[in-house]
């Protein structure tokens, strides 16, 4: 079984719930993936970190930092970086903080972001994408190039046009319904 074959066993068992339920976005849905009941586990780290970095050697994406808004990015960024140190390469994470803090440095960016580096902007699950784009706006606002969005869930939503039509492109490791289906 391989690492991504594991990661949607994982998302299924653990973060993956039916019912009735309404959505960041005020939508309503039958059903609801916590993403961070996975990312936030020992071994969904492990093997969401491999799968994330195979995911982004694939898609030729070599950035420098890795990150997002947090707190969904966050666990995601920490398993990728850290599966890429454990490799023996180089990649970085980042926060993209809700608001600038108000005291000491008033970042809104905290960790190594290099100005003018590429970097790839991570979420656990993109439904509209607005995580993502405000993820984007910091990186660019700091001074770095985003290559693209990598997704442990897309939802199927509206947030891959989203995106797009922000010139931005999403990589997901998997989709609601390949999660639904199994």
């Amino acid at each position: 079984m391989t690492d991504l074959d594991r990661l949607r066993r994982l998302l299924r068992d653990r973060s993956l719930r039916r019912g009735d339920f309404v959505l960041a976005s005020g939508a309503r849905s039958t059903y609801y993936i916590d993403a961070r009941l996975t990312t936030m586990s020992g071994i969904g780290q492990l093997v969401l970190g491999r799968a994330g970095l195979a995911a982004l050697d694939e898609h030729g994406w070599q950035p420098a930092a890795i990150g997002g808004l947090t707190l969904g990015a966050d666990p995601v960024a920490y398993a990728i970086a850290h599966a890429a140190a454990a490799a023996g390469r180089s990649l970085d994470a980042f926060t993209v903080r809700k608001e600038a803090k108000t005291h000491g440095t008033a970042r809104l960016v905290e960790g190594p972001l290099p100005p003018g580096g590429d970097v790839v902007v991570v979420e656990d699950v993109v439904t509209t994408g607005g995580s993502a784009l405000q993820a984007i706006a910091a990186a660019r606002a700091a001074g770095a190039r985003v290559l693209g969005v990598l997704a442990v869930v897309e939802r199927d939503a509206d947030g891959r046009q989203r995106l797009a039509d922000e010139g931005v492109e999403l990589l997901a490791l998997t989709t609601a319904a390949e999660l639904l289906e199994g």
